[in-house]
């Protein structure tokens, strides 16, 4: 949302002035790391102090005469984990809560040698090995003999201890003993050890300087992904001095697109990929981190057996990563994949997977800022039903409060809120109301002066409530680290606090960096004080993280813990997707925002939160019609699809662009609400198995190298290839279409670990596809002809859709038409789309439940069906027998694509024993089969037989 005018910030319709922001070279902390260049590392192992627990390994290293200790994991389903503190710190440094999910499962670690400055640990269960060098302590991970990942490599191992106050200023450039010098490139006094400026602020460090640092070498790797959020591309680039990407979470109205600049969210995950494994780093650390990248080409020795004692070289790459840290310690797992999908598990057994949304929240959402009152909140959703556009969700911005007082109405605007929403509920829908983290400074305001009273704000470094401007003026902010604010704070949508609330009334979080409008880059003063006595810096990208989880729990608590929340947050850190959706900000209404937008939910989607979307249409500015229809197109086929635009932009409801975009942007709509079963089914992969919902093309195609750098066309699933358009009147697109040597699906997991039953994410058997053929098979998704031929196609386009394709070997389940909102279809009949691979067999699935409650998993009522196409019989069967949901729903037609043969007759033997004849018909000019006037319940057992 763009920073407020009355406050002197400037509104523009341009990206972000950056002048408000720091770059690197003004984060002293970054400077102080860069002092220290790569080679041989400072710090030295005593493999006297080697201790073997029964969870852990322990030992000391030492700088001079600094220690340090380390702890290595070995976590259940390939991953490690290394952390590194203080021996005794002066005080205790900060380590991050609640974004595990628990207490990760170890496995035993054993001493397989220890001698000559070498120690060898492996783990009882798996072929890893881990190689601890002595001096220059340095740590090499390997898989099967494979060299995998090395730790320390470079030397770059940083550790600032806490140390005591200096006795005056002068003292400050001497007291730097763990600070590496170098006078020639940097003055001393300006390391910003004990206080840093940036413009008119000074950040007072109570602590003093507490930085960390490691770096990793990810052998053998020269594609990386992850770290969200940037506006960059999905390959992460090779950064240079001052170009790191930062992941500090900022309100930056309007961002600039290919910079590496933090934005909204963080999560500190990195993803390397080759064409035989997928690894991954998560650095658990929640205080500003800047992240280096050098990709780089190496020589590597290779044994050769003839003649003996020879060896030969080769070119290999290798992708180094340098993390570092305002403060806390070094706490980083390892993912050992060896899969894309091992990978997205193994970090949701850390973190949690997504949870399951309620289904309204996977329909269309109508935003603005503002609507006006409740008549142009009614006048709305009336245009909807005359155009005959679906929609499930209207929003309302911060005008629909009193003064900008959150969990209240504008009397004269809003006079009667539960009339409202009574109105949007008898048609099926649902509101969203925005509730921002900063609470208006006023002694009458009851949810200001409760707080106050329980002292339930953030402190300034001396004591006081921190205050700050924001949109209602002078604000204090909500300690959301601390539970018993969390617990108060939910307790707050009880429907006897939150006057006005109904049951269909869900929540926005925005705002929650937090955004401090007058604060340095616009946000709190690092030294502000949190509950446990711990400074903002250490928890900052922790902050809307921690709004979103209490929030999520108070509209969990409001329905006596019986019905899903919907919460959309801005802010967000790995972990979040526990808790709902985010989205990527305030962008704007270019061209350049819709093509950046695809890598930008592709990179937080392979981050483990599958929820996320980009506002349609751009939030800041008026896109012409063209670019709007081409969002909406882009926005019906990626995961969460919310229509948003700001106070200063011109209206722009689906219907008010003349009757063609009109038609053009319902058609798209509708697209969205026919696909919902399909779209639910991988929400519920999501939610049990990890699997992103939109998925780079890598993650299927994991051994085709030419699908590791798109960015402009992905998967929604493993079944739907899509590609936006988002370039102005073009006619024709180049299409990558890929398997010329790959099986259909994404393989099994390897490793044998489920994930962790909680009430946000539960284990099931799933359905995955198998290899099927020498080639990949794709078919037009609306005119059903059929590629043989892999590769790159150079297709028309037109403005009426967007190019998607249907990979052979799959079953996407359809609706045959759409209601007025998701609620209206619960009983409109199914499609199944069966599209045939090489060897004429297609796999798919439908996960079904209410929608709306936790019945699926406390009382486990739910379908999960399996759907079969093989040797000319389709097969509906059981895919998870725990589940009982009773449904009237019934499939109505199939569509069989690559049938090379008219059939002579169709048969269905049904679950009670009976035969039926079908009726059906055949296209030659397509090889499409349709089978129709089915009415099988969507629920039984039931085999069609194609003669």
């Amino acid at each position: 949302m763009e920073p407020a005018k009355e406050e002197g910030i400037s509104v523009q319709d341009e990206a972000v002035d950056k002048s408000n922001f720091k770059n690197c070279n003004h984060i002293a902390f970054y400077r102080r790391q860069k002092l220290l260049h790569p080679g041989k590392s400072l710090y030295k192992a005593l493999l006297d102090s080697v201790t073997l627990c029964n969870d852990s390994v322990t030992l000391q290293i030492i700088n001079e005469k600094v220690s340090l200790l380390v702890e290595i994991y070995a976590i259940e389903g390939n991953v490690f984990r290394l952390k590194i503190n203080e021996v005794s710190p002066l005080k205790s440094r900060y380590e991050v809560h609640d974004v595990l999910i628990k207490e990760p499962t170890t496995q035993r670690l054993s001493i397989a040698q220890k001698e000559a400055g070498i120690l060898v640990l492996t783990c009882d269960h798996e072929d890893h090995k881990l190689h601890i060098t002595a001096n220059p302590f340095q740590i090499v991970l390997e898989s099967k003999g494979e060299t995998v990942l090395s730790v320390n490599g470079n030397g770059l191992l940083y550790f600032e201890h806490l140390q005591p106050p200096p006795q005056n200023s002068k003292s400050t450039a001497q007291n730097k003993e763990d600070t590496p010098t170098d006078s020639s490139q940097e003055n001393q006094e300006d390391l910003g050890l004990w206080e840093e400026k940036f413009g008119s602020f000074l950040d007072i460090k109570a602590n003093g300087p507490s930085s960390i640092g490691l770096d990793f070498s990810l052998h053998g790797f020269e594609h990386v992904y992850g770290i969200p959020e940037h506006a960059e591309t999905l390959l992460l680039k090779n950064t240079s001095d001052n170009d790191a990407y930062r992941l500090f979470n900022l309100d930056v109205y309007g961002h600039k697109i290919h910079d590496k600049m933090g934005i909204y969210g963080s999560v500190p995950f990195l993803l390397a990929h080759k064409l035989n494994r997928t690894s991954g780093i998560f650095w658990l650390n929640s205080s500003e981190t800047l992240v280096e990248i050098n990709t780089k080409a190496v020589m590597e020795h290779v044994p050769c057996r003839s003649p003996p004692d020879v060896t030969k070289q080769r070119v290999v790459p290798q992708t180094d990563v340098r993390w570092m840290s305002e403060s806390g310690i070094i706490d980083v797992f390892l993912l050992m994949g060896p899969s894309p999908f091992d990978l997205f598990k193994q970090y949701a057994q850390l973190t949690g997977t997504q949870a399951l949304p309620p289904f309204f929240s996977l329909g269309y959402h109508q935003c603005r800022w503002n609507y006006e009152d409740e008549q142009d909140v009614e006048a709305v959703d009336a245009g909807f039903d005359e155009h005959d556009i679906p929609y499930d969700v209207i929003w309302l911005d911060i005008e629909h409060t009193e003064g900008k007082r959150y969990f209240t109405w504008d009397k004269k605007k809003f006079h009667n809120p539960k009339r409202m929403q009574e109105l949007l509920k008898r048609k099926k829908r649902k509101l969203v109301v925005i509730i921002d983290p900063h609470i208006k400074v006023d002694p009458t305001y009851a949810i200001y002066s409760e707080a106050k009273k329980k002292g339930y704000f953030v402190k300034d470094r001396k004591g006081h409530d921190f205050e700050g401007i924001c949109w209602p003026g002078s604000s204090s902010y909500l300690d959301f680290t601390s539970p018993e604010v969390r617990e108060w704070y939910a307790d707050q949508f009880a429907f006897r606090s939150y006057k006005g609330s109904t049951d269909i009334l869900f929540v926005w979080n925005d705002m929650n960096e937090p955004s401090v409008f007058k604060g340095a880059e616009l946000t709190m003063q690092r030294d502000a004080v949190h509950h446990g006595n711990w400074e903002h810096r250490e928890v900052h990208n922790l902050y809307g993280f921690y709004q979103q989880m209490a929030t999520a729990e108070g509209l969990i608590k409001r329905s006596e813990g019986q019905k899903r929340p919907f919460v959309l947050t801005r802010s967000f850190f790995a972990g979040s997707q526990k808790y709902g959706a985010v989205w990527t900000g305030d962008n704007v209404a270019k061209w350049s925002y819709l093509k950046i937008s695809i890598p930008m939910l592709l990179t937080i989607s392979i981050a483990g939160i599958s929820f996320c979307g980009a506002d349609v249409g751009g939030f800041i500015g008026d896109p012409d019609p063209e670019l709007l229809v081409r969002w909406y197109q882009a926005g019906a086929y990626q995961p969460f699809f919310r229509g948003h635009a700001n106070i200063d932009s011109k209206r722009r409801e689906p219907w008010l662009f003349g009757d063609e975009n009109t038609r053009l942007i319902r058609e798209a709509i509708k697209e969205r609400y026919t696909l919902l079963p399909y779209l639910y089914s991988l929400f519920y992969r999501a939610h049990t198995t990890a699997e992103p919902v939109m998925r780079p093309l890598w993650v299927e195609f994991p051994k085709e190298q030419e699908t590791f750098g798109v960015e402009d066309e992905y998967m929604l699933g493993n079944a739907l290839l899509v590609h936006p358009v988002a370039e102005q009147e073009i006619t024709t697109m180049n299409i990558l279409l890929p398997g010329s040597d790959e099986p259909m699906g994404s393989p099994e997991p390897q490793s044998s670990f489920s994930l962790p039953l909680t009430p946000w994410s539960w284990s099931a058997r799933g359905v995955r596809c198998h290899s099927q053929g020498p080639h990949q098979v794709w078919y037009d998704f609306r005119r059903f002809r059929r590629q043989d031929c892999p590769g790159t196609l150079k297709i028309p386009v037109t403005l009426e859709s967007i190019p998607v394709f249907q990979r052979g070997g799959s079953v996407v389940p359809l609706k045959t038409k759409v209601g007025r909102s998701t609620e209206w279809m619960t009983d409109i009949s199914y499609e199944l789309r069966v599209a045939l691979d090489s060897k004429d067999f297609a796999v798919g699935e439908l996960y079904l439940d209410d929608g709306h409650s936790f019945h699926y998993l406390q009382k486990k009522q739910f379908l999960h069906r399996k759907f079969t196409f093989h040797k000319k019989v389709f097969s509906s069967s059981c895919a998870d027998e725990i589940g009982q949901y009773h449904t009237k729903c019934v499939v109505e037609r199939i569509l069989i694509l690559g049938v090379q043969k008219q059939p002579t007759s169709v048969n269905a033997n049904l679950q009670d024993g009976k035969d039926k004849e079908v009726v059906f018909t055949y296209d030659i000019t397509t090889s499409m089969l349709t089978l129709e006037k089915l009415l099988l319940n969507i629920g039984d057992d039931w085999e069609i037989h194609i003669m």
